[in-house]
């Protein structure tokens, strides 16, 4: 099982779109500063998660929400929980 989510960091209103096998220990880890990339903007929750059983699948939810044909979807996605 692969999940595509979304994460929010209210205290610098920032997003970060990414996928992953274990989405409780992946947010741990965004949390906790290992990624390089969203380290600066902890703390981060979960807004938004889909759930696929195919990588290719979830890497292809994954780049449209990147891209500015899923970027209205995004911001949407996220209004909803401001």
């Amino acid at each position: 099982m692969y999940y595509l989510y979304i994460l929010k960091s209210d205290k610098y209103k920032k997003t970060y779109i990414g996928i992953s096998q274990n989405l409780s220990d992946r947010l741990v880890k965004h949390n906790k500063g290992w990624s390089k990339s969203t380290k600066p903007y902890i703390p981060w929750k979960i807004v938004y998660q889909e759930k696929y059983l195919d990588k290719r699948k979830a890497y292809k939810g994954e780049y449209y929400l990147k891209n500015p044909k899923g970027f209205l979807e995004k911001k949407s996605i996220i209004s909803r929980f401001i």
